[in-house]
């Protein structure tokens, strides 16, 4: 895995020496991202500066140097990911006469894009991955993200150039780059305790979503324009959607028999599981003992003669402890177990540490935890594979079955429209903070259109127009930020379809992302190969869902290699105890964020609100950590990132 930055800038207006200096500095804060080379390459004629940071997992040697030219010299690559099919795209190109220095997937990915062209050569890979490559020919710089969104990629404008980063923090070493926070990020962070692409906490600056590119073309500059910021009126392209694959798959529905499609899942998890163990370095895989992950080391020992390691974070809370179940996993499956009982102490030393390893306010708590099973892992291996995706992909989420439940109880209200009038007009007489908590639900009950806006209200945090101190554009769920809204037969489809499209890149797999590299180690998610998740979506709902329970498929294979009474078990979700904490242990550090000269000094929350709701949560009238941890985690990144 690697950091990747860039910046574009006028032709001539800098030297080279300024180029590659802003580049290699971008890069330098990336190096946990890297630890094991770095790279600059820059072209003053065209005023672009591209920097790169490695860590070797692949080909070892110098041969996998980054920036990486093309052979024909027409391209230049900065890339972070894998591809894992680069194999056979090898060898279909050797069969073409096509030539290679050395086994890096990246010289085969700028192989593929000279000899097909970057269009034709998006569709053939099978990986992780967000790269920039620099085409010298038509001075362009383009901007490509995977399918799912497993690895970051940021751009913006610093004054009048472009840049992009893997990070954020490498936008902070562009001496033109202005640290203005985006009130409306403000806004969805507190709103869903993460910020959903295309924003960021930034102004001017976005992530590219998920199945995207970016063309960037320098174009010509006359003295007219010369201020105008390069890129700012390019606009980024879908190559794949989840949309376009979930049309696809209800078209085309999987006909064969329930014990068909597990066979087919088999195959096709199978294949995702073996190309993720491909590593020149060691490999591993993280271990809760849930479906997920303990179905994901089954395969990777059935294909390995030694046991392959694995690694479990436990806590001394046995509430939120999944370590036995994990250790049951690893003694049937035979793997190299290494579990750590965390005391509460050390899962709150990494609190402090997380404005650096997040880069922009991150509110999910399950951070800590993966933080500490990344660092203890880091300790045995470079690569680990996780079982993330298996929840969005096969209904595995609890929410599903409430939310149906919820949605079902609603259309049994009679007159709807009414009873809102109604409801609306006696709640607009009375101030909302003094409301009766069931008048508050009943009147946005009553309200609700839409299995999407059910969704979209039922999972957010903070209101809007409660938190926020300043007016702030809430852009709202509204099938938000791409996702799609096919015509699925049933409401836990487009719900996991939201999820697919939102939650799953910009909260699971940004943790993870961060979690990892923060101590340079890769995470591999065998569940969210491409194959897998189109198939997901050819399958009837009822090889889905059981009764009241998710992942019918997912338990009926991992039986295949582990007894059910093993792992059927009530999901636990990857928690700390943070409501606790703040009462105890953590309370001064949190009193001294949420003290009104803290929460004044940028003047974008809504103060007396957040006290009112501190000072309940620490007298035990009611449990706001969620809340709480969402405004924290603001203030902390806000003290110090914008105060530095």
């Amino acid at each position: 895995m690697c950091g990747i930055v860039g910046f574009l800038a006028r032709p001539e207006e800098h030297s080279s020496e300024h180029l590659t200096t802003v580049a290699g500095n971008m890069a330098d804060v990336l190096a946990t991202r890297g630890p094991d080379d770095y790279g600059v390459w820059s072209d003053v004629d065209s005023g672009v500066a591209l920097g790169h940071r490695r860590l070797a997992i692949l080909d070892l040697s110098e041969q996998g140097h980054q920036p990486m030219l093309s052979a024909c010299g027409r391209y230049v690559l900065v890339y972070n990911g894998e591809i894992y099919n680069f194999k056979e795209i090898r060898a279909e190109l050797k069969e073409l006469k096509v030539r290679f220095r050395g086994t890096s997937d990246t010289e085969v990915l700028l192989a593929a894009i000279s000899h097909w062209g970057l269009r034709e050569t998006l569709p053939r890979l099978r990986g992780m991955f967000a790269f920039a490559l620099w085409s010298r020919k038509e001075r362009k710089l383009t901007l490509v993200r995977d399918r799912i969104g497993i690895k970051p990629l940021y751009y913006g404008q610093a004054g009048n150039e472009f840049v992009f980063a893997s990070e954020l923090k490498a936008f902070h070493q562009h001496p033109r780059f202005k640290k203005e926070v985006n009130p409306s990020a403000v806004a969805l962070l507190m709103r869903h305790n993460y910020i959903p692409a295309p924003y960021s906490i930034f102004q001017g600056v976005k992530k590219l979503q998920p199945g995207m590119l970016l063309e960037i073309p320098l174009g010509d500059f006359s003295e007219e324009v010369s201020d105008h910021p390069i890129g700012t009126n390019c606009e980024p392209e879908a190559y794949w959607t989840l949309q376009e694959a979930i049309l696809v798959g209800q078209t085309n529905r999987f006909s064969g028999s329930y014990e068909e499609a597990v066979d087919q899942l088999e195959v096709l998890l199978k294949q995702a599981v073996d190309y993720r163990m491909l590593s020149d370095v060691p490999l591993g895989a993280f271990l809760s003992g849930g479906v997920d992950s303990s179905l994901i080391v089954a395969m990777m020992q059935k294909k390995h003669s030694q046991p392959i390691r694995t690694f479990t974070i436990g806590f001394t809370e046995h509430e939120y402890d999944e370590a036995p179940f994990a250790h049951r996993i690893s003694d049937y499956t035979g793997t190299a177990h290494t579990e750590l009982c965390v005391t509460p102490s050390e899962a709150r030393n990494i609190i402090p540490q997380l404005p650096e390893i997040y880069d922009e306010p991150f509110a999910d708590m399950s951070q800590i935890p993966t933080c500490l099973v990344s660092k203890l892992a880091r300790e045995y291996v470079t690569v680990s594979l996780s079982g993330d995706g298996g929840d969005e992909l096969f209904g595995g989420y609890h929410r599903y079955f409430h939310l149906d439940n919820i949605w079902n109880k609603l259309q049994k209200i009679p007159a709807r429209k009414w009873t809102s009038s109604v409801l609306d007009n006696l709640t607009s007489r009375v101030p909302h903070s003094i409301l009766p908590e069931l008048l508050q639900k009943l009147t946005f009950a009553a309200r609700i259109e839409s299995t999407e806006e059910l969704y979209a209200q039922l999972h957010r945090h903070w209101s809007t127009n409660e938190i926020m101190a300043q007016e702030a554009f809430d852009p709202s769920f509204d099938l938000g930020f791409g996702a799609p809204n096919p015509d699925l037969d049933l409401a836990k489809l487009k719900w996991m379809a939201l999820d697919t499209t939102t939650y799953l890149p910009d909260d699971i797999l940004t943790k993870v992302d961060r979690a990892s590299m923060s101590v340079s180690l890769e995470a591999r998610v065998p569940l969210l190969d491409h194959h897998i998740v189109e198939f997901a979506w050819t399958l009837p709902q009822h090889y889905r869902y059981q009764g009241d329970s998710g992942k019918r498929i997912l338990r009926t294979l991992l039986e295949r290699y582990i007894p059910a009474d093993m792992f059927d078990r009530p999901k636990v979700g990857f928690g700390i105890p943070i409501g606790e904490w703040l009462r105890g242990s953590l309370r001064d550090w949190a009193e001294d964020l949420l003290s009104e000269k803290s929460l004044n000094e940028h003047g974008l929350l809504n103060t007396a609100l957040i006290r009112s709701r501190w000072e309940e949560h620490c007298l035990g009238k009611q449990n706001s950590q969620y809340l709480l941890w969402d405004v924290l985690v603001f203030q902390q990144w806000y003290r110090a990132t914008m105060s530095a």
